[in-house]
């Protein structure tokens, strides 16, 4: 890894949630995600299970935690099971964990080797009446590739059949949604590396200049600062590409009088950041282009102020849609006909803004939580409202990352430059 090691207190506060929520008598059972194969006998990257780090902090693959609280054995009440070390596999692949290394990157004081649980976890299982498995319940999931969660949980059910089951996914949609201070924290370190690579493009920006260039200038920056990388696919996009809400390729010039719509952010110690913001490529705002990107800060503005302990996602976006309409109109985007004789259920906005306001952040961009119940204090938001003119080839998106407190929220994002002129003033010529 290359960020500093993290407080271990992170992951045993983030278990002891989820033991304090497991029923009497319960085993759960957590597995790393599998390496998968890219061509020929590569590999791609590993990324960790996502949920198997937030209670381990353990990036490692070839991984399992056991946490079985009522264990008539305190020793083995939580379990971290690493892959044994081997001499002749680490001269090709590097260094894999020690004992003692777990044991401080976790917090958890008992590890066992991988090829040696087996025999220790049946024993476990049938002092226990109830076991917990896991599997990916994002609501955004579109992969149905039987991953090893779903087939360690048929195996299990296959040599269990009698024991009572119980999903930790849904308790854990639960858990992640609220953060601790500790993972702020982290997720600050994430933001504050994506300020500095920020404020080092207003400097580089400039007509001529290509999307791959910047996007590898975003690297540079983040690999400097110790940062893993993105925490997903940076968007470079000028023009009327800024339209394209998940465009990636990053494959043409920025040219003068364009607006350059910039969504990235760092991963640090698996925690992501999550901005965008939009600069014209010479450093200046055409007329135009000005009231259109401060219509949408006004946008961004007011969803930041109405983000607060009660609301629910849901009402929230519609909220934020009435006051886009507002906004739209005011700046000859919608004509009063079109919003009286507007869909309910595709409202007139819709035709510029045709994506949410806000998802949830953590350890990944789009984290877990869920969009009908209350926002809670300790969530993570991102602010995100944007405005898409085909008619102008123009696209404007404005987002920060904001933490939910009692009363309000705090923005993370507070001192990265935001408005017409700090940008302006921040992209002049040195």
């Amino acid at each position: 890894m290359k960020y500093l090691p993290l407080n271990p207190d992170i992951f045993v506060q983030n278990r002891k949630r989820f033991t304090d929520r497991m029923e009497k008598n319960a085993i759960a059972i957590f597995n790393s995600n599998d390496e998968l194969p890219m061509n020929g006998d590569a590999l791609y990257p590993f990324k960790q299970n996502a949920d198997l780090y937030w209670l381990t902090g353990i990036e490692q693959e070839e991984t399992m935690l056991v946490l079985f609280p009522d264990n008539p054995d305190p020793k083995y009440r939580e379990v971290l099971i690493l892959i044994r070390p081997n001499e002749l596999k680490e001269k090709w692949d590097g260094h894999r964990l020690t004992a003692s290394e777990g044991q401080n990157i976790s917090g958890i004081k008992t590890i066992v080797w991988l090829d040696s649980i087996d025999a220790m976890l049946q024993p476990w299982i049938h002092l226990a009446d109830t076991i917990y498995l896991n599997t990916n319940e994002n609501d955004r999931k579109a992969n149905l590739v039987p991953v090893r969660d779903y087939r360690f949980a048929k195996e299990m059910r296959k040599r269990y059949p009698l024991h009572n089951y119980r999903r930790s996914a849904k308790t854990l949609k639960e858990l992640r949604a609220i953060k601790t201070s500790l993972e702020v924290e982290v997720i600050q370190k994430a933001i504050d590396i994506t300020d500095v690579a920020f404020r080092r493009l207003l400097q580089f920006i400039k007509p001529g200049v290509m999307e791959y260039e910047i996007e590898a200038e975003i690297w540079h920056s983040f690999l400097s600062q110790r940062a893993t990388g993105t925490a997903y696919g940076s968007i470079i996009a000028s023009g009327d590409r800024a339209r394209t809400l998940h465009y990636v390729s990053n494959n043409e010039e920025c040219k003068h009088g364009e607006l350059l719509l910039m969504d990235f952010g760092a991963s640090y110690g698996n925690y992501a950041a999550d901005l965008t913001r939009t600069v014209p490529v010479n450093g200046k705002f055409g007329r135009r282009q000005k009231t259109v990107y401060n219509a949408c800060l006004h946008l961004h503005q007011y969803a930041a102020s109405i983000l607060k302990p009660g609301i629910s996602i849901i009402d929230y976006t519609e909220k934020v849609g009435d006051e886009a309409t507002v906004v739209f109109q005011k700046i000859g985007l919608l004509r009063k006909s079109e919003i009286k004789n507007e869909d309910p259920e595709n409202r007139a906005y819709r035709k510029y803004l045709y994506h949410g306001i806000s998802h949830y952040l953590g350890i990944d961009v789009h984290d877990l939580g869920t969009r009908t119940e209350p926002i809670k204090a300790g969530m993570v938001f991102t602010v995100e409202p944007g405005i898409y003119i085909e008619e102008e080839q123009m696209g404007v998106r404005i987002e920060n990352n904001f933490w939910i407190t009692r009363n309000g929220n705090k923005d993370l994002m507070k001192n990265i430059p935001i408005t017409v002129e700090e940008i302006e003033s921040l992209m002049k010529p040195s």
